[in-house]
């Protein structure tokens, strides 16, 4: 071979294959957006936080709500429909199509154990509607009230599993806990804490309903063809009640005859409007439940004002509600949008006590105000300056005309709630009840009826559990259809039931439903007292029917222990009655270091500072951008209840401690700061042992006293349970009082945090 093509042989080679590998890896591939099927509809579910089957004036109650008449005259009304009486079970089971138990969140997750069923943990094999839907093409978004992330899993070191991005959602806005501060909230967009819009006049429900319109028009504006399921999941109506003081005035004066008077109203206006039926029994008020002729006058003056407050909270929530829809309609989607109106997540709610209360986070954990203290502040119930619960009266009456309230799984007081269904494109019987018997794990079913799909058998490679539920269509296009429900299990707490073939075995335990945050019952199994309805003939409850029928007792408790097990839950044992240890970002740790800007640590997975003496010392040095001092530096819980050490406009470090109604406490140096590295510090000495005892706090900057105060009670176990720890910056609710400029969070400037060291002892 000539040498000359020896030598080139090799490079001709190489150059080949060169030339092969880019021909290979630029060859081209099917590839395809995926796509929901031709002529899906668009599919909008809106969940409303305790509200009761009586609260809401399209089911007869004496809050007006317009949008939700409007979308029951377009759609349909069901009037036996059942959520599982407790915010994070309900959510879990409609968002999953399952039994709560089954998907591992059967307790609110503030009250979750260890025990399966009851872990508050959204498991892999429960796959969300929002995952499937993904999948097929979907559009997903999630605004406003999460609640199914557990505590540990809820600072910004994640994971994020189980956070809305990590169930099937594209986007989130809105809040992680059980409940928020409508006016201050804890925000966060997708998994990153956020501060609310500046702005005097905000409301979070107004926020989220601007973030909802916006994501679903810039989905329709990008990909027209593309169809979108949002998941509108308001705050309101829990607590705290808050609303723009408009719509709470408007109500004024409407409570005056007390809620004894209000029930019968309500069944009445119930019975007119057709959604319960004529012979209907009205149930009596529970003999723990004081009459409202028993009320002093200053306490019938603060509960009318408690109510008012909730009533115009439901209304300005129903009001965005109807923006939702309006937009729908202004961009012409609404006829081909699938519409659930899902009219509270529970009954409505007693936590507010007897007494009901302006800062109920302290009433959770017996610091209840005094009445004076309560009419001092009539005028401020409902606004930035209260943190307000109405008395457990008003919702036993909400809840007309069945039995007990939200927790109690046992009774429809506590499960039954409204639903709406409108679907103009297909639902042509506008206006018309439908009866059968529903449960809120229907509405998944029901989704994939409607696109023809089946739950696939594996999701994400997770062999899937079944649905428990059945779908709504055909009773949805037809009055007349069977009943698709036919067994279907309750438990809440130890308050369980089931129905059964048009019978319902019923027991509450003996845990009131106004006692959150007390101390727990004793554990372990507890003897159910069973009562037995027979609904064909009994709507509401009324007539316990378990002495007289032994036999079908015995039939509908056997139903029931088949169901527990199928469950997991057998034999029933409240979560409340059997703590355990659960995870936890502190681990009993008693001294925490940490460096620079942290904030949004649930005060569940920061230091347990409660009951118990602690020092704090922040290592702070000058900026160098040389702005003006001010700002915060450490602070923990908001405006109910708190405490925050941080710089004011003079450049002064000032401490502010808020225990609920109770006390006040203020310390502020007489100087401003020196622009040079120093130590401030904050030292609180606890009076001694047992729970909630006063003690004194010592302000110390660069090793020196500055100033005390002493405070004669400090929370038991929480300042919130929305709230969170902050270093820099005070995200949701003020936990001090910041100059009325400050930007919301009031982050820290002029000074750069470099350490802060919390010790327990």
């Amino acid at each position: 071979m000539h040498r000359s093509t020896f030598l080139l042989w090799p490079g001709a080679l190489l150059l080949s294959f060169l030339f092969s590998r880019v021909a290979y890896a630029t060859s081209p591939e099917t590839l395809a957006l995926a796509n929901a099927p031709q002529g899906a509809p668009n599919i909008v579910v809106v969940l409303l936080d305790d509200v009761g089957f009586g609260a809401a004036a399209t089911f007869g109650g004496p809050v007006q709500t317009p949008a939700m008449d409007a979308l029951a005259s377009a759609g349909l009304r069901y009037n036996r429909f059942h959520t599982t009486a407790i915010c994070s079970p309900t959510r879990a089971s409609l968002l999953t199509g399952r039994d709560a138990h089954a998907a591992n969140v059967g307790a609110v997750l503030n009250s979750a154990n260890a025990y399966p069923g009851y872990q508050g943990i959204l498991k892999k094999d429960t796959a969300t509607i929002a995952r499937v839907l993904q999948k097929e093409g979907y559009a997903t978004g999630a605004f406003g009230k999460w609640h199914l992330a557990p505590v540990w899993e809820t600072s910004p070191a994640g994971p994020f599993d189980r956070w809305p991005a990590g169930v099937g959602f594209d986007t989130f806005y809105g809040f992680l806990g059980g409940e928020t501060d409508q006016f201050e909230p804890v925000l966060y967009q997708g998994t990153t804490p956020v501060m609310r819009p500046a702005g005097d006049n905000y409301h979070f429900t107004e926020d989220m309903t601007d973030r909802a319109i916006s994501w679903f028009e810039s989905q329709k504006s990008i990909r027209p063809d593309r169809p979108f399921f949002l998941y509108y999941a308001t705050g309101a109506a829990h607590a705290p009640l808050h609303a723009p003081a408009d719509w709470i005035n408007q109500y004024k004066g409407k409570f005056s005859g007390g809620w004894d008077a209000l029930r019968e109203t309500i069944f009445e206006r119930q019975k007119r409007l057709g959604v319960i039926p004529a012979a209907a029994k009205l149930t009596a008020r529970p003999e723990q439940l004081p009459a409202w002729d028993s009320l002093s006058a200053q306490q019938r003056q603060v509960a009318e004002r408690l109510m008012e407050a909730y009533a115009g909270f439901l209304a300005h929530t129903d009001a965005q509600v109807g923006r939702l829809v309006q937009s729908l309609q202004k961009n012409g989607e609404f006829d081909n949008t699938l519409f659930f109106y899902v009219v509270g997540d529970n009954g409505s709610s007693a936590e507010g006590g007897i007494t009901g209360s302006i800062n109920y986070m302290g009433a959770l954990q017996g610091l209840r105000e005094p009445l004076a203290a309560r009419v001092a502040k009539l005028d401020a119930i409902g606004g930035r300056d209260s943190y307000p619960q109405y008395n457990a009266g008003w919702a036993w009456s909400l809840s007309t005309p069945f039995k007990w309230v939200k927790q109690v799984a046992s009774h429809f007081g506590g499960s039954r709630n409204p639903l709406i269904v409108s679907w103009p494109n297909k639902l042509k019987r506008a206006g018309e009840l439908r009866e059968q018997f529903a449960h809120v794990n229907d509405i998944t079913p029901t989704i994939l009826d409607v696109l023809g799909l089946s739950l696939p058998k594996r999701v994400d490679g997770v062999l899937q559990k079944p649905l428990d539920g059945k779908s709504l269509l055909p009773s949805m296009l037809d009055a007349r259809a069977p009943e698709h429900k036919t067994t279907q299990f309750f438990e809440v707490h130890g308050h369980a039931a089931v129905y059964h073939q048009g019978w319902m075995l019923s027991a509450m335990h003996d845990r009131l439903p106004w006692t959150v945050g007390l101390p727990r019952i004793a554990s372990g199994p507890h003897k159910q007292h069973w009562e037995l309805y027979n609904l064909q003939e009994d709507f509401t409850q009324a007539d316990d029917l378990a002495a007289r029928m032994p036999k079908k007792l015995a039939e509908m408790e056997a139903v029931f222990n088949l169901e527990a097990k199928r469950l997991g839950v057998y034999p029933i044992r409240s979560s409340l009655e059997n703590p355990t240890a659960m995870p936890s970002l502190t681990g009993g740790a008693t001294s925490f270091n940490y460096s620079g800007d942290v904030y949004a640590i649930p005060e569940a997975a920061a230091p347990a500072m409660a009951n118990r003496s602690w020092r704090l010392s922040a290592s702070v040095k000058p900026g160098l951008n040389g702005a003006k001092p001010g700002g915060v530096i450490a602070t923990i819980g908001g405006s109910a209840g708190g405490w925050s050490l941080y710089i004011d406009k003079k450049g002064r470090a000032v401490f502010d401690c808020k225990v609920f109604e109770l006390a006040q406490a203020r310390i502020r140096t007489k100087s401003r700061l020196k622009p040079v590295q120093q130590q401030i510090s904050l030292q609180f000495d606890y009076d001694g042992d047992g729970y909630a005892k006063g003690g004194e706090f010592v302000l110390v900057v660069d090793g020196k006293p500055v100033g005390s105060a002493r405070v004669p009670a400090t929370p038991p176990a929480f300042y919130s349970i929305d709230e969170t720890f902050d270093l820099g910056r005070d995200t949701g609710s003020p936990a001090g009082r910041y100059p009325t400029s400050a930007p919301p969070g009031y982050p820290l400037r002029g000074f750069n945090i470099e350490s802060v060291k919390i010790d327990l002892l």
